[in-house]
């Protein structure tokens, strides 16, 4: 008699136990942290892109979304493998409490992203009108990017100190400077929008681009003040940090060593990627399309129908961060359970939610293209793409994985080759059968990647 009580009395325990274990585990906080914040940004920003769609139309979302290249290039170059430099090397402070070392790290991956940043910024600025002809082949985006040049210097110092948080595990400051940024950017616009009315002038598509820049201030801000904060707290002092001044060039040999391949593969992939979303719209007008039909359907795919696509992804998106410093010290720790789980785990939870959100999309795709942007071919769109999403989170999350086993070159061929497939739809495809070629393309290019991703971590699984 007395023996099933206790026996029920310990499963109870060890199972909340195991409850309080699961909630203080790292991977678990940091990935609800970072996923509701990114579906609260991305709520935000949704809406957001409501209010410029029917401000604007689809020509001037068309022309807006032709920016998004040169900003993807500018965080490539600046910090993009910086970030992640920063945040593999400073992930060992959570066992060996050397603050110093942190400090070190991002101080010299912080210098080093500031002097590239700055460099675009002076070029992007400079040579605005000769980017707008010549490489966005759209010259009303000139002024855009003499406005989104400014960005780019604050959203790198945020980027590096992101990736110092990243790397400790306290996803509560990236998770804040997203909302802030997001906060910002859009109150901004509307104040911005609303003066602008009421003074009679009429609102140009400059103006968001301006809350782009306000946005990215907020972010910075906070970051500086959220790190000020942390190293206080740990009593290190300027000159402490300053003391060990003959480590810096080492540190940033060891940082330079891993960032540079990472920015380099960025770089070339968003080469690739520019390449796409810059000839959609001349393809289109091979196609038989004027420049405004062409901007116009390039504008409801890039600017209504995909960031519906995407809003899901912001769970599958805080996994991936979180799992990266996971995964690598699992890696060199030769911790291979560790790795199976991880690996199993995301392609269940990728595969369960991608077909969730397909069968989702699938049911509302055109009413909400509708009700939310009175745009039908929105909603066609969003039907079609609706078919990503199980192939998209599970090559997301495996991307990640991979990445933090160090087989940073194995993930940039499969990109390359995925973007390689997107790219001969784009040109190829397009022109015979309009846009509806492109949406092929990226089927076809999702499908392999997610495939060539499984069969990269076949043995974990």
């Amino acid at each position: 008699m007395s023996s099933k009580p206790l026996s029920l009395g310990c499963h109870k325990i060890n199972r909340h136990k195991w409850s309080r274990y699961q909630w203080n585990n790292p991977l678990v906080t940091g990935t609800v942290v970072l996923t509701v914040t990114g579906l609260v940004s991305r709520f935000i920003g949704f809406f957001y892109r409501i209010f410029l769609s029917r401000l604007f139309g689809a020509e001037g979302m068309g022309i807006y979304q032709l920016t998004a290249p040169v900003l993807a290039l500018s965080f490539s170059i600046t910090v993009a493998g910086m970030q992640t430099a920063i945040s593999k090397y400073v992930a060992g402070e959570t066992v060996t409490r050397d603050y110093k070392s942190s400090a070190e790290n991002l101080i010299t991956g912080f210098i080093i992203s500031m002097l590239l940043s700055a460099a675009c910024t002076f070029g992007i600025y400079h040579y605005s009108d000769f980017l707008a002809v010549h490489f966005l082949m759209e010259p009303r985006t000139a002024p855009l990017l003499r406005i989104i040049s400014f960005s780019i210097p604050m959203a790198t110092v945020h980027s590096c100190i992101n990736g110092y948080f990243y790397g400790v595990r306290k996803t509560a400051v990236p998770a804040l400077t997203q909302l802030v940024e997001q906060l910002v950017r859009v109150g901004s616009v509307f104040l911005i929008y609303e003066i602008g009315v009421s003074r009679g002038m009429l609102p140009t598509i400059s103006f968001a681009v301006l809350g782009l820049v306000i946005g990215e201030s907020a972010a910075m801000i906070v970051s500086i003040v959220a790190i000020r904060h942390r190293f206080y707290s740990f009593s290190l002092s300027r000159a402490e940090v300053l003391s060990g001044k003959h480590h810096y060039l080492t540190t940033a040999k060891r940082l330079l060593a891993l960032a540079t391949p990472l920015s380099v593969n960025r770089i070339i992939i968003n080469a690739l990627q520019s390449v796409e979303a810059i000839f959609i719209p001349n393809r289109l007008m091979a196609y038989g399309m004027d420049n405004s039909a062409a901007l116009s359907v390039y504008g409801i795919l890039t600017g209504m129908s995909l960031p519906l696509i995407f809003f899901p992804s912001a769970i599958t998106n805080s996994i991936c961060v979180l799992l990266l410093p996971i995964v690598s010290e699992a890696e060199a720790a030769d911790n291979i359970r560790t790795i199976k789980k991880a690996v199993r785990k995301s392609i269940q939870l990728g595969a369960a939610l991608g077909v969730f959100f397909t069968a989702f999309f699938l049911i509302v795709g055109r009413p909400l293209g509708i009700a939310l942007y009175q745009n039908s071919l929105a909603g066609s769109f969003i039907i079609t793409l609706s078919f990503l999403c199980p192939f998209m989170y599970i090559a997301s999350t495996l991307n990640s994985i991979l990445n933090g086993m160090g087989k940073t070159s194995l993930t940039f061929a499969i990109s390359f080759i995925s973007l390689a497939v997107r790219l001969a739809f784009v040109f190829w495809a397009v022109p015979l059968w309009g846009i509806q070629g492109y949406l092929w393309g990226l089927l076809a290019s999702q499908f392999l990647q997610t495939g060539l991703c499984m069969l990269a971590v076949r043995k974990y699984y």
